[in-house]
């Protein structure tokens, strides 16, 4: 599978219904050469119109389901894994 195919699934979430959205990016574990998790853009009304974005739900690679044809189920129980684009960026720091 492609990393383009990958993006094109939408996330939803098993214990709730939710659709989280698109990945649009990856962690890698370089060392052992593989994906650590998958990140998925958080926007707050009306796709950021009126605020929000640039916050990201990170979904360890561990609870992903299932990988189907059209999406990517994930069991989220905890939606502590937000992260905004400030913390990112200090993270990589």
């Amino acid at each position: 599978m492609k990393i383009s195919d990958f993006q094109t699934k939408d996330v939803i979430n098993i214990v709730d219904g939710k659709k989280l959205g698109q990945i649009t990016d990856l962690e890698l574990d370089l060392r052992q050469g593989r994906i650590d998790s998958i990140v998925v853009p958080q926007f707050t009304k009306y796709f950021g119109l009126f605020g929000g974005g640039g916050t990201e739900v990170v979904i360890p690679w561990r609870n992903i389901v299932k990988i189907g044809a059209d999406v990517v189920l994930v069991r989220m129980d905890d939606t502590k894994a937000l992260r905004s684009d400030d913390e990112d960026l200090h993270a990589r720091s």
